[in-house]
């Protein structure tokens, strides 16, 4: 299944339902009021928005989501990659690392993680 596209403001009312879930929806609309100062139809109608595009589901007044933080973010950095740099992973990389100072600590978990990587898939 595709990750259903989530904009920015709907990304920040996930932020929310994501440290919270499952929450009912009159809380939602409080948590939103106080952290996006948003009214409570506007919370409403992306409850309902992203209800129908099977980010979250409404059940009981209950809301919980079907997609995770990470699925939702991953979804977006291989969108990026393949818009921005004609799908290259090792492109994006080095643009990244260009224009960002990465600390030792930092590169150290990127090389855990691509040693990690190689170890899962050598099998293959």
């Amino acid at each position: 299944m595709e990750t259903p596209k989530i904009f920015e403001s709907e990304y920040r009312f996930c932020l929310i339902l994501w440290a919270h879930e499952p929450v009912k929806s009159s809380e939602l609309v409080a948590l939103c009021r106080g952290q996006l100062g948003w009214k409570p139809t506007t919370t409403y109608t992306v409850i309902k928005r992203l209800a129908q595009r099977g980010v979250l589901v409404n059940e009981d007044t209950v809301v919980r989501s079907l997609v995770s933080k990470d699925e939702v973010q991953a979804a977006e950095i291989d969108e990026m990659v393949e818009k921005k740099f004609e799908g290259s992973l090792p492109a994006f990389l080095a643009a990244f690392t260009r224009h960002r100072k990465m600390t030792d600590r930092e590169i150290d978990q990127v090389q855990r993680m691509i040693d990690e990587y190689r170890k899962e898939n050598s099998h293959e």
